[in-house]
């Protein structure tokens, strides 16, 4: 088994919680909630078109799909191949590795793969007791580890590129002028710096269209104003008026450009932009179309940096959405990777893509 430190630490997540047996709420700070926790009964996975089914009890217990017991082991092999895998994890260094023992351990109990289905947002699908209405749903999490980094919440892309027509305001420069004058940048943050050339030098930049057509309808199913209110956002980042998405949206609260009705002082764009995190979040990619069902059931499961895990359960809405709103920020991909960040010419109109990410601060 090889994978990235995103990968292992889907296992290390299902080791510890099978070896400790419970799942505790975050708070909007990724602080652990002592009293909020969600009590482990087992745990579901496919492999090799099977289903294993990994009881927490008095010990654990692997049960295939025509409830045969295959395996009992005790809680505590779980808890220390968890911290194994921790130790190794922090200790690691490179994007793709192996681990020889926590294989053979993960073999021994059914399991020869390290990653879901990456169609979807659930990496992991837990049966848990639910102590507020005393049931015990089946839920799907996705998983995102801080033990490697910042992990992105919208992954990059091509699809992801934002198209905006530069108007010119009949300047006298000539359009290969242009071109010539704004490609040629290419200083360590190029990209912002054109931007910023254009600006300074009285050119528009007028949102015209996401490059793909099914992230734009996805927006649009979310929230119809949402292409141009992101569109906002990224101008403003790519234009060095902020990073976080907390501060790109105070600026998009005080300049309106949407023009709402703000006498009431409704945060429209708080709202709006906190409702797209959440869909991103538990479902929606830019490439498949978006349907509003949630993949990812049950919530988020946060890795901390110190191996502590929290999660944010959907019925906890109000504080999953003040977490992404405190911890996520815009960034920049490469530019040759995803083509974006260079003035082209195109039906005799100037146009320049940008590239929307998101990651975790």
């Amino acid at each position: 088994m090889k994978g990235n430190k995103g990968e292992w630490s889907e296992i290390y997540t299902f080791l510890k919680l099978l070896g400790e047996g419970a799942l505790y709420a975050g708070d909007e700070n990724l602080e652990k909630i002592e009293d909020v926790y969600y009590p482990l009964v087992s745990i579901v996975r496919e492999e090799n078109d099977q289903k294993y089914f990994y009881e927490h009890d008095s010990s654990i217990k692997v049960i295939d799909e025509h409830n045969n017991i295959l395996l009992e082991l005790e809680k505590e092999d779980f808890i220390q191949k968890s911290y194994e895998l921790l130790e190794s994890l922090k200790a690691v260094k490179g994007r793709s590795f192996e681990f020889h023992t926590i294989e053979s351990f993960l073999n021994s109990i059914h399991i020869a793969k390290l990653k879901s289905d990456s169609s979807n947002k659930r990496d992991i699908t837990l049966k848990v007791h639910d102590l507020n209405t005393n049931t015990k749903p089946t839920l799907g999490f996705s998983i995102k580890s801080r033990i490697g980094g910042s992990p992105t919440l919208l992954n990059s892309g091509e699809s992801t590129n934002f198209i905006y027509k530069i108007c010119t305001n009949n300047s006298s420069t000539s359009f290969n002028d242009i071109m010539e004058n704004v490609n040629r940048i290419n200083t360590r943050s190029k990209i912002k710096d054109r931007v910023k050339y254009l600006i300074e030098n009285g050119y528009g930049l007028e949102f015209s269209r996401i490059e793909s057509e099914n992230f734009q309808l996805n927006l649009q199913l979310i929230d119809s104003s949402l292409p141009h209110i992101l569109s906002k956002a990224i101008l403003y980042y790519y234009n060095g008026q902020g990073v976080l998405l907390r501060d790109l949206i105070n600026l998009l609260e005080s300049e309106n450009p949407m023009l709402f009705n703000q006498e009431r002082n409704h945060r429209f764009y708080e709202y709006k932009i906190k409702n797209f995190l959440t869909d991103v979040a538990l479902g929606m990619t830019p490439q498949k179309e978006w349907n509003g069902h949630y993949d990812a059931t049950g919530g988020y499961i946060i890795v901390k940096e110190d191996g502590e895990i929290v999660c944010y359960h959907i019925y906890n809405r109000l504080q999953f959405q003040e977490y992404l709103i405190n911890h996520t920020l815009l960034d920049t991909p490469s530019s040759s990777r995803y083509k974006f960040g260079e003035v082209y010419l195109d039906n005799n109109e100037l146009y320049l893509k940008l590239n929307l990410q998101i990651r975790f601060k």
